[in-house]
């Protein structure tokens, strides 16, 4: 089973040449709309903080929650202070990664984690594995963030009694030309897309953002019961549902590449029933 010509819509930035490629290679046609733009933290008197406290041994635990915020994170370190006494600070303190991406962030520097998050990432099993590994009562922990903070899981780490110190690294903003975007959402509206892809929870909330500038949320959610949304994992899936969308399709695996295999697999099926 392929997509047969479908049209398929991505929210994709970081990655949109590998999920254009992989939609056509499973017989999609691809609609790219870039919803997410990274803006990294000119004035970043946090992470100078995270690194004073670093030194001075005041982190016990640090959690990174992304490849590229602790790519950005070390190279804040390194540019601001001595990198050898960073790196035996960071030897001497417990690292937590939220999967594949910090690990190989962290090789990248000779460094590797204390604990790996397993499959499939999400704060919920950050939690259990930091739970199984250690208590952080009286610990403070380090949070590397992403985009968006994460409440939930600065609320868990807090009620199991330690002092939480987020460092967020960037933030996402809206893309400065919306035009895509725009186009994309007034497809679906009217009919002529069959499949959403939903790689990062975030482009959730910047899409109905932008649905909620321009007064279209209403007809938006009603094009939703016709078409397959699908999410890379349930990070994704918890936005879509939070905002009201249906979450159609969860892959095997949280991977690009799994997502886009299973959809095309599944998405005529998903759309019989829904129609």
């Amino acid at each position: 089973m392929t997509f047969d010509g479908m049209t398929i819509i991505a929210f994709e930035r970081r990655m949109a040449t590998e999920i254009t490629r992989l939609i056509e290679r499973y017989g999609g046609l691809p609609l790219i709309a870039p919803i997410l733009r990274e803006v990294p933290l000119k004035d970043n008197s946090t992470a100078q903080e995270f690194g004073v406290r670093l030194l001075d041994r005041r982190i016990d635990l640090l959690v990174l929650l992304t490849g590229v915020g602790a790519t950005l994170l070390f190279d804040h370190l390194k540019t601001n202070y001595p990198w050898p006494s960073i790196l035996t600070a960071l030897q001497q303190t417990t690292i937590i990664a939220r999967g594949p991406k910090p690990v190989a962030a962290l090789k990248t520097v000779g460094l590797q984690a204390t604990v790996t998050v397993p499959e499939p990432n999400t704060w919920v099993d950050l939690v259990a594995a930091l739970d199984q590994h250690r208590s952080v009562r009286g610990l403070c922990v380090a949070v590397q963030e992403y985009g968006i903070s994460n409440p939930d899981l600065l609320q868990a780490l807090e009620q199991r009694g330690a002092e939480v110190f987020p460092v967020p690294i960037y933030k996402w903003a809206l893309p400065e030309d919306l035009s895509p975007v725009r186009h994309a959402i007034d497809e679906i509206i009217a009919g002529r897309v069959n499949v959403i892809l939903i790689t990062n929870a975030a482009q959730v909330d910047h899409v109905m953002q932008v649905l909620e500038q321009d007064g279209k949320v209403g007809p938006f959610r009603a094009a939703l019961g016709k078409i397959v949304v699908a999410s890379i994992g349930p990070t994704a899936s918890e936005r879509l549902r939070h905002h009201g969308w249906p979450v159609d399709l969860e892959p095997s695996h949280p991977k690009m590449g799994i997502l886009v295999k299973e959809v095309s697999e599944q998405a005529s099926s998903i759309l019989g029933r829904k129609r």
